[in-house]
């Protein structure tokens, strides 16, 4: 029996630029098409290329991260795979029942409910309406929205929606499901859920391609990543592997939610993670202190600039920020290239993975300037890695009073 579950032999998705479809129906459509056109003519590129050559195999029952900056190309895969997108180059091959969740909302209809939504979704992704209905009430219970599944989905929030999606999709009993990020929008415990119910669909010999910003859960959930770049796949292999090229490419791009439109006011050209006395570290001992040295280039004069060193725990939590400001740092203003040291109190996160993420606001709080990925450590302990001591652990005053045998009833009580 053939055991494999995908295969993709020299995938390509070639984009346009600019193109559109149908006739002009305006004087400032036409414009622009000419406009095109002369460009075109004069040499200017107007494709783009979202996936190239992307060749792989992915077996049964094995689950598999596909990691990459933002534009690497990973939604683009993930659509070719699941035939929402005709690749321009290559083929894929999908052998079984396949689940595809890409998008918060995909086949859902606003002015419908959530009852409603369940059919027409299930349809869609194939589901008869005899194996919906029998499959209804499970489905409900796991979105965990049984208070809202008659209200009409366009008063749903974004969490509500994927909710409801991820349970309808994971009822499918796919023999394939892909996931395109949309478990970030939704709460840590709705997201544990979804990947233990992943973690179930390997048990059974399901294969799951998981695209996510998000290493922990990529870690947690894959033993293989796919690591695309630029469109092309620069590695396929072992998780720890893959994150490791991943983290290396990271460093000092900005993050996912930060958009910088035009050239930044200040970039950060350098940041170092550092052990008290200045060597180089990724390794820090629970009460450890950190030194961070961010090395910048301010291209005008910054009033009032607030640097912030945020530290956040690998499932997106934010934990913590070091800020100039908050801390009375004296720093009326900053021009050309300058370096900014911060030193950590004794670091009492708990034994865990983290990264961190230097900004810079102007006067105080305003406008953020610039956001960039510095880099990942881990804390380590011996005892506070256990599951149930939370983000941080300070020692608490206790204190212990015997009881007499005459109390023992009482205690008891």
């Amino acid at each position: 029996m053939n055991d494999i579950a995908i295969k993709a032999v020299g995938l390509g998705k070639r984009y346009r630029l600019g193109a559109r479809t149908g006739r002009s129906n305006s004087l400032r459509d036409a414009l622009d098409g000419a406009l095109r056109r002369l460009g075109q003519r004069h040499g200017a590129p107007r494709e783009f290329w979202a996936l190239r050559d992307a060749s792989f195999e992915i077996r049964r029952g094995e689950n598999v991260g596909i990691i990459g900056l933002n534009g690497a190309g990973k939604s683009t895969l993930l659509k070719v795979l699941s035939q929402i997108v005709t690749p321009t180059e290559g083929h894929a091959t999908v052998a079984g029942r396949l689940g595809a969740l890409l998008e918060v909302g995909t086949g859902f209809h606003q002015e419908l409910t959530g009852r409603e939504n369940v059919f027409l979704y299930g349809s869609i992704l194939g589901m008869t309406q005899a194996e919906v209905a029998e499959k209804f009430d499970a489905i409900v219970a796991f979105a965990e929205i049984e208070s809202f599944i008659d209200t009409p989905v366009k008063r749903y929030s974004s969490g509500m929606y994927v909710r409801l999606a991820f349970a309808v999709a994971a009822h499918l009993d796919p023999d394939i499901l892909l996931l395109d990020e949309v478990l970030a929008v939704g709460d840590f415990s709705f997201q544990n859920k979804c990947m233990e119910f992943a973690r179930s669909l390997e048990g059974r010999g399901a294969t799951t391609l998981f695209v996510s910003h998000n290493m922990f859960s990529i870690k947690s959930l894959c033993e293989r990543v796919i690591y695309l770049r630029k469109g092309a796949v620069a590695f396929d292999g072992a998780t720890d592997q893959g994150l490791k090229l991943y983290e290396d490419d990271q460093h000092l791009q900005a993050p996912a939610w930060f958009n910088q439109g035009g050239e930044a006011a200040i970039e950060f050209t350098n940041v170092e993670l550092l052990s008290a006395d200045g060597a180089p570290r990724g390794m820090y001992d629970f009460e450890e202190r950190m030194k961070v040295r961010i090395a910048y280039h301010a291209r005008r004069s910054i009033r009032r600039p607030n640097f912030m060193v945020c530290v956040t725990r690998a499932d997106n939590v934010v934990c913590c920020n070091f800020s100039t400001m908050a801390d009375d740092v004296d720093l009326p203003g900053v021009e050309g290239y300058g370096v900014l040291e911060m030193t950590t109190p004794p670091l009492r996160l708990t034994a865990d993975n983290y990264w961190i993420t230097i900004l810079v606001r102007e006067n105080r709080f305003d406008e953020i300037l610039q956001a960039q990925v510095a880099g990942r450590f881990h804390v380590r302990h011996p005892i506070y890695e256990r599951v149930g001591f939370g983000v941080f652990h300070d020692p608490a005053d206790w204190r212990h009073h015997a009881v007499a045998a005459v109390n023992d009833e009482r205690a008891r009580a």
